[in-house]
């Protein structure tokens, strides 16, 4: 058995209170070439109004209770471009701090988490550095 949190999130408690009424489905497909790299991601959403959408590249993570790890699939095609790939992680890391603040309500690591990714927006080119 896997140690819990001591802080449960209110979200989480809240959502296995409520009975599902409705169910929603994102659908991912990949186009893999002779060698199993991807050629294509194609994804669509019932809810969010996307159907068969090209993308280039994608990152998901989904938490297993069980083992209490995060799993991983990060795919992109054989033609994603080094610089979107440099954006892509720079306005992940973005995205990792607003939702850890959302969740979490720690605004100071939140905002750590962002100095990471302007350090990173910068070391790679992505980002301009301020002028001193």
């Amino acid at each position: 058995k896997h140690p819990r949190r001591p802080k449960i999130l209110a979200r989480s408690s809240i959502q296995t209170l409520m009975a599902v009424v409705k169910e929603s489905e994102i659908r991912i497909t990949v186009g893999l070439d002779e060698n199993k790299i991807p050629e294509s991601i194609n994804w669509s959403a019932t809810d969010g109004g996307v159907t068969n959408e090209n993308a280039k590249a994608m990152m998901m993570g989904v938490w297993d209770d069980k083992t209490s790890e995060c799993l991983r699939i990060d795919l992109w095609t054989k033609d994603m471009l080094m610089d979107d790939m440099k954006r892509m992680f720079h306005q992940t890391f973005i995205s990792m701090a607003d939702g850890y603040e959302r969740a979490t309500e720690d605004t100071a690591l939140a905002a750590d988490m962002r100095d990471f990714a302007r350090y990173f927006g910068e070391k790679s080119g992505i980002i301009e550095a301020p002028k001193d």
